[in-house]
């Protein structure tokens, strides 16, 4: 099988890419404009395929951009692809509330052309990278699937809306099939230090944590105490990225499968959380670095708890996450932050 990946040079889509390149026998196609992603983790992810090299499977790398409507087009008609892993998206909320437009030009417009090109190019596969952001300010905790979506940002509301181009697609084509997964907090970075989150001017909170215990940050915020939760901080539930990546994995097998999904959505994440609170209080145990933390109000889009219920996609991808643990999470994020 022969699997597109568009941005698959960023954080999560180069750790799908990875375990794509060591657990499978697929030839890889990465799509991407470099805007978030790096060269850099092209070169990595390249070294890890010499390392795994074996048949006749490929692995290309495509500098370019989803706007390019046209070249794109031609992308799509050069190369037979089987099956398509969408990633490439802007992702900051707070950038969202302020230039909406971006939000809804890149994530939803962007996404809808690529659908049009599965379409029009038999490419029968999809795994669309969603977030929990469509939830908002969830009246059910921990939120099922079938919660209400009441997006509280334009970046949830981006993504909600490229939910519904998929679905709609999927039910009109018979030829067309999609998984969405609908991220949690992901946080985390490869074992073996070879990649890891490099996006600028991070506003993830592990990550900003981690550069802070080092002192590429003269200090940190944190965003808000007076929450309805058990120390009056966001909780969240953060999910380590191989964790996550391997849920792509669990997805493309799914769709291997006869039965049309039309299409099938899937919260990835542990089903428990922890505060923002914690989780600074965890990174300063285990770096060893009492760092600054300044107390700022509520940001703008921001909901008070967000913790999934995982137990369809157990059940029915099968998945069995094997990093559920904040420490190891935030000691992976550390070490590969020593690297940047």
């Amino acid at each position: 099988m022969h699997i597109l990946v568009t941005g698959g040079a960023g954080y999560i889509g180069s750790h799908v890419v990875k375990q794509l390149i060591e657990d499978t026998n697929n030839s890889i196609t990465i799509l991407d404009n470099l805007s978030t992603g790096h060269e850099a983790t092209i070169d990595t992810l390249k070294e890890i395929f010499a390392e795994n090299k074996r048949g006749k499977r490929s692995f290309n790398f495509i500098h370019a951009n989803l706007a390019d409507f046209v070249n794109v087009d031609e992308i799509f008609a050069q190369n037979k692809f089987d099956a398509l892993i969408h990633f490439a998206a802007s992702i900051v909320v707070p950038e969202s509330v302020e230039n909406p437009l971006k939000y809804y030009m890149n994530n939803t417009v962007n996404t809808t052309n690529i659908i049009n090109m599965c379409v029009k190019h038999s490419i029968a596969k999809m795994i669309f990278s969603s977030t929990a952001a469509v939830y908002g300010d969830a009246k059910e905790i921990p939120v099922k699937e079938t919660t209400p979506k009441d997006p509280i940002n334009p970046y949830g509301w981006s993504k909600l809306m490229s939910e519904q181009v998929i679905t709609d697609a999927c039910t009109a084509h018979d030829n067309f099939d999609a998984v969405i997964l609908r991220y949690f907090n992901v946080a985390g970075a490869d074992s073996l230090n070879r990649i890891g989150q490099s996006f600028p001017n991070a506003t993830h909170l592990i990550k900003v944590a981690a550069q802070t215990a080092l002192g590429t940050r003269e200090k940190m915020a944190l965003f808000g105490e007076d929450y309805e939760t058990k120390d009056g901080t966001c909780e969240r539930d953060y999910i380590h990225v191989d964790d996550l990546a391997s849920a792509h994995l669990k997805a493309l097998d799914y769709l291997d499968k006869d039965d049309k999904k039309s299409p099938d959505i899937f919260n990835v994440g542990y089903g428990h959380g922890f505060s923002v609170a914690e989780v600074i209080k965890t990174m300063k145990e285990i770096s060893g670095v009492d760092f600054k933390v300044d107390k700022e109000p509520r940001r703008v889009g921001d909901p008070a708890i967000l913790i999934s219920d995982n137990s369809k996609t157990k059940k029915v991808l099968g998945w069995t996450p094997k990093f559920d643990d904040i420490k190891l999470i935030c000691q992976t994020a550390l070490a590969w932050e020593k690297t940047v």
